[in-house]
């Protein structure tokens, strides 16, 4: 194939365009801490009711992301972004009117989780996988960084949004966003470099093209999972991460606000801490992609994980009435922390897995979310149960001192299916391609 010349390469365009739709996609993320205690005001609903809705969200979240990727090999990577979006819009405006509580878990739970979990990270593995040969790492962090990004765009405007409008307008917010979305990529995105007729970034003559569109995704989605399941590395990749959603998107991402306002801080104070979370989090992502080019991913994951595991220890102790400079230093640190585990966790899935990797990862992501899901529930009963989240903080550290150990035990520099398990694969997409 002769391949057309541009100004600028067509996967930084499909990136960017990726990275918008992340960003509009991840209102939701930033959502929950700063609605509940104005649903608790409302409606006298207790945290742990508002806690199980998010979990329900990121077990959805956590278990269309496997089958998503499978999704975007068989339709195509643009209608199952619109769907997504569509799905998020609805699910973050239809709240306005709801009065029971069956109505926010089918909104937060239910429709939110369908869409965010098919706008996820199978989709950053899809389309750096897909479009980049060289600058993989750089591309996964700047993508992984977006759930951050959007966390920092919404989380100022909601919370003055609460203050001013009340909580239906900040909800309704999240919504229109998600929605505006859409239109990009429907303009933008494309499925695979050769329906441009180019080749994928920085990729050669002797580099093969992405696989081709099967039959069946569930299938796909179900045999990946089957393969990988007889891999450690896969066992001990699922396992860790699954801690890190518990101490990121299921504890601090959804209970943080609320903790902080037990101890007298104020929501909008409480709210720009957690945006700085994502300020510092875009540098510490984008950061640990280039190190993951670079360096030893399991070496990294460890050493991620030890320092997140220690800055928990510390929160409880931190929390005051006021912003304090050690509050800060721990924004900061944990910040530059927060999704940096996914680049080398997606880097050490593709060494393991090849072209299947962006499902396998799916399937890891899965794992995240469930871990994620469970502390969202457990933290709020935690806290209606104690009157206190430090029970939570410091169980979810002793949690990530365990992934840090396990990390850098991961085999590194093969495959780990046997190969029989990777001719069973490629079989199996062969029959599903007929």
């Amino acid at each position: 194939m002769r391949a057309r010349r541009f100004a600028i390469h067509p996967a930084w365009i499909i990136a960017l365009v990726t990275l918008l739709t992340m960003m509009g996609s991840a209102g939701f993320r930033a959502a929950p801490g700063v609605l509940m205690h104005p649903l608790h005001g409302e409606f006298g609903w207790p945290m742990g009711l508002m806690g199980t809705a998010v979990s329900i969200n990121l077990i959805l979240f956590g278990l269309t992301a496997p089958f998503s990727a499978a999704l975007m090999e068989r339709f195509g990577v643009r209608p199952v972004m619109v769907v997504a979006l569509i799905l998020i819009g609805l699910g973050s405006i239809l709240p306005r009117w709801m009065t029971e509580p069956w109505q926010l878990i089918a909104c937060w739970g239910v429709l939110i989780g369908l869409g965010t979990g098919s706008i996820s990270m199978s989709l950053v593995a899809t389309i750096t996988g897909r479009w980049f040969v060289q600058q993989r790492g750089l591309v996964s962090g700047v993508l992984s960084a977006a759930n951050a990004t959007g966390q920092l765009a919404f989380l100022p405007v909601m919370a003055w949004l609460l203050t001013t409008q009340g909580w239906r307008a900040a909800s309704t917010t999240i919504g229109v966003a998600a929605l505006c979305a859409v239109p990009l990529v429907v303009l933008f995105i494309r499925n695979r470099p050769e329906d441009l007729g180019v080749r994928a970034y920085a990729a050669t003559e002797s580099d093969p093209p992405a696989s081709v569109p099967v039959q069946n995704a569930t299938k796909l989605a179900v045999t990946t999972l089957r393969q990988a399941l007889h891999s450690r590395a896969f066992w001990l990749l699922a396992g860790t991460f699954a801690i890190c959603g518990a101490s990121t998107n299921g504890l601090v991402g959804t209970h943080f606000i609320p903790a902080a306002m037990d101890h007298g801080m104020g929501e909008q104070a409480a709210a720009g801490l957690l945006a700085l979370v994502g300020v510092f989090d875009i540098v510490g992502t984008i950061a640990s992609g280039w190190l993951t080019d670079r360096f030893d991913p399991r070496l990294l994951l460890g050493i991620y994980y030890a320092g997140r595991g220690l800055s928990l220890f510390a929160l409880p102790t931190l929390f005051s009435d006021s912003v304090q400079l050690n509050m800060f230093a721990f924004i900061l640190f944990y910040g530059l922390d927060w999704v940096a585990t996914v680049p080398p966790t997606m880097a050490l899935c593709r060494q393991h897995f090849g072209e299947r990797a962006p499902i396998v990862f799916g399937w890891v992501f899965a794992s995240h979310q469930l871990g994620a899901a469970v502390t969202a529930s457990a933290a709020g009963w935690i806290r209606d149960d104690r009157g206190t989240y430090d029970l939570a903080f410091y169980a979810a550290g002793a949690l990530c001192i365990i992934a840090a150990a396990v990390c850098p035990t991961i085999h590194a520099g093969r495959k780990q299916l046997t190969e029989k398990d990777a001719e069973n694969v490629h079989s199996t997409v062969g029959e599903l391609q007929v």
